[in-house]
């Protein structure tokens, strides 16, 4: 699996773990408020894959889990027996996707491979194309989030609150979704790297905290567990 980045150490990526987080290239997706945009658009580094199995093998007990993250891990042909390697290792595994390839999700919980998953869930339904372009769809990210519910995997289901996106479509994103076990609210943070032709959208003032709070509020009517 090819891998162009690594946090050594997170607090805050796996929900009650230490955590190592490893950042695959490559995405199917082409959100204006990517924060990762070198891993879709490039340049981007690889890592030697011997330095990657050797930190992992030397962190073996004193971290718990590791966290495969991108660009979208489930394009990596390879992820199932990165995988099963790292598994192997004793670690507990998250995966964070942009939720397009439900097949590949399937298969992995088939494998028992992962222990928690966290799914983005970025736009309404309608607003999938443009938001995230061309060729993306909804449907293909409802079917994962179906398929972790029915399975009774440990998951999440996230949604950045960028500046453009309006409480009613909010609402519709929060309508569109079965009820989950833990919709999180991120805040947007403008990115280092973005497109030109998006300077205007990612320059947009944030939602306050205050704001933020509200839409909860708001969104608790049909995601009980939302979190920020």
């Amino acid at each position: 699996m090819t891998v162009s980045g690594i946090v050594k150490s997170s607090l805050i990526d796996f929900p009650g773990l230490v955590s190592c987080v490893l950042f695959v290239p490559g995405c199917n997706y082409d959100c204006f408020y990517c924060h990762n945009r070198a891993l879709v658009d490039g340049p981007y580094e690889v890592l030697n894959p011997v330095y990657i199995r050797e930190f992992l093998e030397k962190r073996a007990g004193l971290l718990d889990g590791v966290v495969i993250s991108g660009g979208e891990p489930t394009l990596q042909p390879d992820l199932k027996q990165f995988a099963q390697t790292v598994k192997g290792l004793g670690y507990k595994l998250k995966l964070d996707t942009n939720g397009s390839r439900p097949e590949v999700v399937k298969e992995l919980l088939k494998e028992r491979l992962f222990d928690y998953y966290a799914v983005d869930y970025k736009a309404p339904g309608a607003e999938y194309p443009r938001i995230c372009g061309a060729g993306a769809r909804a449907d293909k990210v409802l079917e994962t989030v179906r398929l972790l519910l029915d399975s009774g995997a440990d998951f999440e289901v996230r949604t950045t609150v960028y500046p453009q996106l309006r409480e009613e479509e909010l609402v519709t994103m929060a309508r569109e979704l079965p009820v989950v076990p833990r919709y999180v609210l991120n805040h947007y943070r403008k990115p280092e790297k973005y497109k030109s032709r998006d300077r205007l959208k990612v320059e947009a003032p944030p939602y306050t905290q205050a704001q933020i709070e509200a839409l909860a509020e708001t969104v608790k009517k049909y995601q009980p567990n939302v979190k920020l």
